[in-house]
């Protein structure tokens, strides 16, 4: 049995990795650094917009001082206008109310960002009080730091607590939490978070039929 559930915010509630790296390819190819979009998903998901910079000017980016405010204000923008929750994430937070089980966000993500995203997808107020961030804790994952102060704000020991992520990332923050992870593979086999430990599943709706509850 479990008593909390500890979700990863972007790419699990919002629905908002493609956008965000849409943004990013568009600046770096805009620096000299014209890598496709796939490729800028597959270096840079589950990781910091700070640690997209240092990736980028090592591979001959031209990323200036004040970048990352540039960057930040370019993806605030867009995810402002356009970001959606994730198909049946909203299904699952209610029948998480249904049955009396908490659960918080441990993300990566600034804080700004999760509120420009919650709050466009109806979740803000919901999730009042329950939002954290890596980067504002000054652990980003793979560090283990936000879930534990997740299931600590939740008042559940880490092996009481599931994490929710899509990200390899996430997925090795988890285990060094010594949580249990499900790792969303919406677009391909889940093979890469399965590697590090976590249990694939494909469509976030399915998720009520896995958890031990």
């Amino acid at each position: 049995m479990i008593r909390a559930v500890i979700f990863d915010c972007d790419g699990v509630l919002v629905d908002s990795e493609q956008l965000t790296n849409r943004v990013i390819r568009d600046n770096l190819a805009q620096r000299g650094l014209d890598w496709p979009v796939d490729r800028i998903m597959t270096s840079f998901v589950g990781g910091t917009v700070a640690g997209v910079g240092e990736v980028a000017r090592a591979s001959g980016a031209r990323i200036e001082s004040g970048w990352l405010d540039t960057i930040y204000a370019e993806i605030y923008a867009v995810l402002e206008q356009e970001v959606t929750p994730i198909p049946g994430a909203v299904d699952v937070l209610d029948w998480l109310d249904a049955r009396a089980i908490p659960y918080a966000i441990g993300s990566n993500g600034p804080e700004r960002k999760m509120q420009i995203t919650l709050a466009r997808c109806g979740l803000a107020d919901r999730l009042q009080g329950r939002v954290l961030s890596a980067v504002a804790l000054g652990a980003p994952k793979p560090a283990p730091d936000v879930y534990l102060a997740a299931a600590n704000l939740l008042g559940v020991a880490p092996e009481h607590a599931v994490v929710v992520e899509d990200s390899a990332t996430g997925a090795r923050a988890a285990q060094a939490a010594g949580m249990a992870c499900y790792g969303f593979a919406p677009d391909d086999d889940g093979a890469k978070l399965s590697a590090v430990g976590a249990m694939p599943f494909h469509a976030m709706r399915d998720l009520q039929h896995l958890l031990p509850i």
